[in-house]
């Protein structure tokens, strides 16, 4: 992989997972729900994958410089 698209496709995923990774912890504290109509412990599970995954993603891209 080219570094220029590896740092940007690294740099999205790293936003976006911390990003959702925040949001979803700062919706749970508050005990607000982090999807409307879903049970709150599946949707903060799903969530929680969902950020850890494009934390990864992330971390694969930066690995492949």
């Amino acid at each position: 992989m080219e570094s220029g698209p590896a740092i940007f496709a690294g740099v999205v995923f790293a936003l976006f997972g911390g990003a959702l990774l925040v949001w979803t912890v700062a919706r749970a504290r508050h005990g607000e729900p982090v999807a409307h109509g879903v049970s709150p412990v599946a949707s903060a599970t799903i969530a929680s994958l969902a950020s850890v995954i494009a934390l990864a993603a992330g971390a694969w891209c930066f690995l492949q410089l």
